[in-house]
């Protein structure tokens, strides 16, 4: 069965959910940081991600010694769970949490479960941080909000996936980062990059020069803030090419942001498009064109036809 499109890509008001939007992002910054903690460390930083699921966010399986554990975020019924290989389980609810009652649970529920674990308790990219244990400013949970926001995240999901088909080149897993708490896929030229200046507020800049080692185009969803303070689609290049932003960009909704240095695509231009998948496949690809033109990319070596359910990419 279809569903509507205003269904499938609800309206998402930045004021009425701002508190806990905020709240939310120290949440999954927390069980981000417990991935970071167990997990061996891969190319980008894909290693601290989570991923979108039927239900919510999730870690996936998380090494610990002989067994795994995963935590996910379950944003129907709004409910914490970490799960562990040998069967044992523990949950709790994210209404009523402030950021110290939600990061005493999760480490009380770990330690019950056999799980040792120190994470860096400071948050990441985020104004006037505080630590996790002594925050309970942060405690607002709209669960009508979270649930638009996971709906969004499901169909994002869904078409960054179909996006990331067309290219053979090496592409990033569709993934969600919790310091900047947005959705990314990000297509990689093949060239290294020179090195990244660092300054993102509270990240080490090593973790900076590593994730943009090479020649990137990047684009993604993100709920907004700052210079762009309505959620929105972003595409960026690093390092940019001369004329890369002055190139246009489908749809005419898109524009390229000087404060961000990126092209952005606001998501009510999506939301309220008669084909919204389209749309975003349009900014997508315009955008990736853009940086692949102007830097010269090996597109007829790293690109290929959009995939298909069940049929075979023809070589």
């Amino acid at each position: 069965m279809n569903t509507p499109a205003k269904t499938r890509w609800p309206e998402l008001p930045t004021e009425a959910w701002r508190d806990s939007c905020a709240t939310l992002q120290l949440f999954t910054q927390i069980v981000g940081k417990i991935r970071l903690a167990k997990s061996p460390w891969v190319n980008h930083s894909w290693h601290v991600t989570l991923y979108v699921a039927a239900r919510g966010l999730t870690t996936s399986p998380i090494p610990d010694g002989d067994r795994t554990f995963q935590m996910d975020f379950d944003f129907i019924d709004h409910l914490l769970r970490i799960s562990t290989s040998d069967g044992t389980e523990r949950q709790f609810a994210l209404a009523e949490q402030s950021v110290a009652s939600f990061y005493s649970a999760i480490m009380a529920d770990l330690n019950e479960l056999g799980v040792e674990i120190v994470i860096d308790e400071m948050p990441n990219e985020v104004a006037d941080p505080i630590r996790f244990s002594q925050d309970t400013q942060h405690a607002a949970y709209d669960a009508d909000a979270v649930r638009r926001f996971h709906r969004i995240l499901v169909n994002c999901d869904r078409v960054f996936k179909q996006f990331r088909t067309g290219f053979l080149g090496k592409a990033s897993p569709v993934h969600f980062f919790w310091g900047s708490f947005d959705l990314a896929v990000t297509r990689f030229s093949g060239r290294a990059a020179p090195q990244h200046p660092g300054g993102v507020p509270h990240l080490p800049d090593a973790v900076a020069h590593e994730a943009y080692s090479h020649e990137v185009s990047s684009a993604g969803f993100w709920p907004g803030g700052g210079a762009i303070d309505y959620p929105a689609f972003y595409s960026y290049a690093y390092p940019e090419p001369p004329g890369y932003r002055s190139t246009p960009v489908r749809p005419g909704a898109a524009f390229f942001s000087e404060a961000l240095g990126e092209f952005i695509l606001p998501y009510d231009a999506v939301r309220t498009a008669a084909d919204p998948d389209k749309a975003l496949l349009d900014f997508l690809q315009s955008s990736y064109e853009a940086a692949a033109i102007n830097a010269n990319w090996n597109r007829d070596a790293l690109e290929c036809a959009p995939g298909r359910p069940g049929v075979v990419r023809a070589t």
